[in-house]
């Protein structure tokens, strides 16, 4: 993205872009837009819809509940899209973890449901937007796609059928501290997967059985225990530089 279309708003559509289209902006995007930002015609901004790159685009119509954009000319190429599936007992904090992930390079969001989950109800939509959210803010063009949420026995049990020859990364808080970097390289060019448990860990039957399965990667995230929206980000961190696209 050039250094001079950072300070621009971005925005995702899910409109098919191209040079010279117009497209119209939804009601919350023109909310946003127009009330939020205080945004007039003749002024820019940047959309993307996670297929065709982003594109510098000009407000050229303001109506009470549609803004109508021309789209100028394409200012970044679109990226493959990310191959890291990540997948998160839901916390309190969904909104962080989602963004976070999102952020850091997640492909797959998913939500697992685990013995000591305390907020299993959930909203997909909400889930979307929380993504789209951090993409917009974090010039992500692929925004992660967020799958249905999943029982921690159907996942285990289904993962070789849904994932292939995905290796799943468990961040193991009763094992012994250790660094993790060693067994994290040696996973260097495989498709990965890392699963973070809930506020109150997993159970030990669940850690038992994580542990009993050849797909399962266990690693220690040091001395300390983290919170879980603290142990994604760095856990995610660690693949990424290890052995991921960092």
């Amino acid at each position: 993205m050039p250094r001079t279309h950072k300070t621009l708003p971005r925005l995702y559509v899910e409109t098919p872009l191209s040079d010279g289209a117009e497209i119209a902006l939804d009601k919350d995007q023109t909310n946003h837009l127009v009330n939020v930002l205080r945004r007039a015609p003749g002024d820019n901004c940047v959309v993307f819809n996670g297929q065709d790159g982003a594109f510098l685009a000009e407000i050229v119509q303001v109506a009470k509940k549609l803004v109508s954009l021309h789209l100028i000319e394409r200012a970044s190429a679109q990226t493959p899209a990310n191959d890291l599936w990540f997948g998160f007992a839901p916390i309190k904090r969904l909104d962080y973890e989602i963004q976070k992930a999102t952020e850091m390079g997640a492909g797959i969001i998913q939500p697992v449901i685990t013995r000591y989950v305390q907020n299993a109800r959930l909203n997909p939509d909400k889930l979307r937007s929380h993504a789209i959210e951090a993409a917009q803010q974090c010039e992500v063009l692929s925004v992660p796609d967020v799958a249905p949420e999943i029982g921690f026995d159907k996942l285990l049990t289904g993962w070789h059928g849904n994932h292939g020859d995905r290796a799943l990364i468990f961040c193991d808080e009763a094992a012994a501290s250790a660094s993790p970097v060693e067994t994290l390289t040696g996973l260097k060019g495989k498709r990965l997967g890392l699963l973070i448990g809930p506020e109150g860990g997993f159970s030990e039957e669940e850690r038992e059985r994580l542990l009993g399965l050849d797909f399962v990667v266990p690693i220690s995230l040091g001395p300390r225990i983290l919170r879980a929206d603290t142990a994604a980000v760095a856990a995610l961190a660690l693949i990424q530089a290890v052995a991921g696209d960092w």
